[in-house]
């Protein structure tokens, strides 16, 4: 006899609990972060094989899906801090390890000791934009901050680093010589993730309005179809018109933070009367 008192049979009410488990509007978003993991690691393995664009193409994936995970938990109403850290953990290897390696093996080891010096800050610099970002989910915003994020985020900060790797498979290879210059942009890039210069968000986009709702779905269609015609080349263009975007949405923050610094004492002397 170990002293363990016997098993009591369960009451109609517990069982049920037991039995109804959890909801799957919870577990729904997961799976779409795990599938995004999934495509993580398969750009891993793309790019140890030497098959450069497929890792591109996964790693891409895994940014579309990463857009989605969260947007579906909050529609579904089925956010959770499992899901939030599973959503962390996935990102990180998406957009730090993963390109940082394909960017590796392509033409950052060319230079072995300062391109694998570069492929470790990418990946650390990764790491800590999403520490930040998920300690500053606690901070008081006004609500036009919302349509900013402070520091390039992580899935911008995948697609936007590999530029020289859409470079080089479009015909315009990094040699030895332009390694230095490819390691100086990753670097870079490091830089805007962790710093707190603002970049657009597009969180906030309201609703289409209904006159332009045929041009809208038209650009979007015509879009959707050069990205399957001519991937790399679009996310070259693309990458383009993001880091031509940064300058205007500091201007945009600072005329939007000059408004709040204008406000706030005259809102200070209607409070004192």
């Amino acid at each position: 006899m170990n002293g363990a008192p016997p098993n009591e049979p369960q009451t109609p009410g517990e069982r049920r609990r037991a039995i109804a488990g959890i909801p799957l509007r919870v577990i729904f978003p997961n799976l779409v972060t795990l599938v995004a993991l999934c495509a993580g690691l398969t750009a891993i393995r793309y790019a140890i094989e030497g098959r450069y664009e497929a890792s591109v193409i996964a790693i891409v994936v895994a940014a579309v899906l990463d857009g989605l995970d969260g947007r579906l938990a909050r529609a579904l109403k089925g956010t959770s801090r499992f899901g939030a850290e599973l959503d962390s953990l996935a990102d990180f290897l998406d957009f730090g390890v993963a390109p940082a390696l394909l960017m590796y093996m392509m033409f950052l080891q060319q230079i072995k000791g300062f391109g694998w010096m570069a492929a470790m800050i990418f990946a650390i610099a990764c790491g800590l934009r999403l520490v930040r970002f998920n300690v500053m989910l606690d901070e008081q915003k006004p609500a036009w901050a919302g349509n900013f994020f402070t520091g390039m985020p992580a899935p911008a900060g995948a697609i936007i680093g590999m530029l020289p790797v859409y470079l080089h498979l479009m015909g315009w290879p990094i040699t030895r010589g332009w390694a230095p210059a490819a390691i100086v942009y990753v670097l870079i890039v490091a830089l805007l993730m962790v710093s707190r210069i603002p970049h657009f968000s597009g969180k906030q986009i309201g609703r289409v309005p209904r006159e332009y709702l045929i041009f809208v779905l038209f650009g979007v269609a015509v879009l959707l179809m050069l990205i399957a015609t001519y991937p790399i080349e679009m996310l070259a263009a693309i990458t383009v018109i993001y880091l031509a975007l940064i300058p205007l949405a500091v201007l945009r923050h600072r005329a939007f933070a000059r408004a709040d610094a204008a406000q706030a004492p005259a809102g200070a002397g209607e409070g004192q009367g």
